[in-house]
């Protein structure tokens, strides 16, 4: 019996992406929105002056550090992820500047007309990357090689924003190739993926939702052994995504660089639109985000009440004149009103400050959006039960993004409780974003403070100490001796200097003395003797009276009244 055939080697995929990407794009938008302020001053009146990064030093910082470097900034030694604080020691003249998406989407939008040159339908996956089939125009042009260089030199010359181009068989093949600037060759993608880092998916995911949502699932990865995504393409897909969820199902997706299977489901008859037309014609951008707001929130509750997600977002509009404008930015989730309005707001914003290259010759009378590619919401909805304050937290968060972007990175604080010996020193601010495991132990339990103070902990700690005087039933003002103990029984206490530098209507203050019913301490603290400023010898006490709640007292040099316990 003649043994079978053997079975021929699969064929290449039978569609690729390419993917273009330009690098340290937060940097790149912010010089192309200099350069244009140079060129037009008298259009920029009254608009804050822009550094230029290709002369001056300049980083973008976000919660998680350093976005994107300068060249002048790189070569004083500031990279990606970096501390704020490494960065401004390397370099003490860095101009540190916030994210800005508004402004990366707007300059973006001169890139995407530079490549629909060459591209039918290039895609947004976000700013600073883009997104299109690779067979039609690589059969037009001659190949992936020629269509490669034709579209570095196209965005270089049109756009004057170096790029680079990365050609694969899949999503996350063909923007880790764009990072490199190289052509995957056809079934060769998951062993182009194997040696790549898990961090390297972050890249892959379009929107910050789901960069925010997979972090904490890569350290979970990561503390099971997983080190690359070849270690997580190894793991069985259907078990994956049974013990991690729909997100830890996309990640095993992207690290085995699979095709895109479409859930088995009847496609619906059209893709879902909303359209409104605007009268009269809208030429100013803030003008049109009122209208687009109104329907991407009924976008987002369409696709929400059919239990669909969106591969891709289509916003077209129409001007005065007749021209048609249209552009598609990637999702693959089940968009939020607020991720729909972001997008339609900053695509407007491309068209009508000119940002193109072409703006419109006349007002939009026309808006709509499509929801592209829908798909079951089953992989990315939401549960029915969240977690308690899901959605107030996700509106904090925007809101302080929002507000960080214009007072600048490290703006906005959040108070930390951290291990210390008093109530004063136990507080810290953290900046926005960064307060995780700030001030936490590595172990089970957090090591013991040698000469800190009982819990609990007080609850009103003041602003500034008000001035106290503790005596014995003689009158005579007590102290604390050099061996920590006080020289006498507490018998009367009381608060403010009676100067009247003092609120008397304030609660636990009063000139007037009270008896002292009990007490206990005092808690001598002796440290910083090892720094330049000297040591810092101080004694608490805890003392209740008969009038007003516990207080704790601190003597340092005098008697203070440091807090409350309320």
């Amino acid at each position: 019996m003649n043994p079978p055939p053997p079975t021929p080697p699969p064929g290449p995929p039978a569609s690729r992406l390419v993917a273009i990407w330009v690098p340290d794009w937060p940097v790149v938008a912010l010089t192309m929105e200099a350069r244009q302020q140079r060129r037009h001053p008298r259009a920029r009146q009254g608009a804050p002056h822009l550094p230029d990064p290709a002369t001056e030093p300049v980083a973008v910082v976000g919660a998680r550090g350093v976005l994107a470097a300068s060249a002048p900034a790189r070569r004083a030694g500031i990279t990606a992820g970096m501390r704020l604080r490494t960065a401004r020691s390397l370099c003490p003249e860095l101009t540190v500047l916030p994210p800005q998406e508004e402004r990366q989407a707007r300059a973006f939008e001169t890139v995407m007309e530079a490549l629909t040159s060459l591209l039918a339908d290039p895609m947004v996956a976000r700013p600073g990357l883009a997104l299109s089939g690779v067979r039609g125009p690589a059969a037009w042009i001659g190949g992936e090689e020629p269509l490669a260089s034709a579209l570095v030199e196209t965005v270089t010359q049109e756009a004057d924003v170096e790029c680079q181009v990365g050609i694969a068989d899949s999503l996350s093949g063909a923007v880790l190739a764009a990072r490199q600037g190289i052509i995957v060759e056809p079934g060769r993608t998951p062993e182009f993926l194997a040696p790549w880092p898990l961090g390297a998916l972050l890249t892959c995911l379009p929107l910050s939702r789901l960069r925010r949502d997979a972090r904490p699932l890569l350290e979970t990865f990561a503390r099971l052994g997983l080190r690359t995504l070849a270690d997580l393409a190894a793991l069985p897909r259907k078990d994956v995504t049974v013990r991690f969820g729909p997100l830890g199902g996309r990640l095993h997706h992207l690290a085995a660089g699979t095709h895109h299977e479409a859930p088995a489901m009847p496609r619906p008859a059209q893709d879902i639109t909303v359209a409104s037309e605007l009268d009269p014609p809208v030429e100013r951008a803030d003008t049109a985000a009122f209208a687009a707001r109104h329907l991407a929130e009924n976008l987002a509750a369409r696709l929400l009440s059919a239990g669909l997600s969106a591969g891709r977002l289509c916003v077209a509009a129409r001007c005065e004149d007749g021209t048609d404008l249209s552009r598609t930015w990637m999702l693959e989730a089940t968009p939020t009103p607020t991720e729909l309005t972001d997008r339609v707001r900053w695509q407007l914003e491309g068209w009508l400050s000119g940002r193109s290259g072409r703006p419109p010759s006349s007002g939009l009378t026309h808006l709509s959006l499509t929801a592209l590619e829908p798909s079951p919401a089953a992989t990315s909805q939401a549960g029915l039960w969240q977690a308690p304050g899901h959605q107030a937290q996700a509106r904090a968060r925007r809101a302080a993004e929002r507000v960080e972007s214009l007072l600048g990175a490290g703006s906005i604080q959040v108070p930390r409780v951290v291990p210390g010996r008093d109530p004063r020193s136990r507080v810290r601010l953290i900046p926005w974003g960064e307060s995780e495991g700030v001030g936490e132990s590595t172990g089970d339990e957090p090591a013991p403070w040698s000469g800190s103070l009982p819990e609990p902990s007080p609850s009103v700690v003041l602003l500034r100490p008000v001035p106290a005087r503790l005596t014995d039933l003689q009158g005579r003002e007590l102290g604390v001796d050099i061996h920590g103990q006080l020289d006498g029984v507490p018998g009367f206490l009381s608060v403010g200097d009676g100067s009247g530098g003092v609120d008397e209507g304030a609660v636990g203050t009063s000139s007037q003395m009270e008896s002292v019913l009990l007490w206990a301490g005092p808690w001598p603290v002796d440290e910083g003797w090892w720094t330049a400023c000297g040591p810092s010898r101080r004694a608490y006490l805890q003392v209740v009276t008969d009038v007003g709640p516990p207080r704790l007292l601190v003597r340092s040099g005098q008697w203070w009244l440091d807090a409350l316990y309320s």
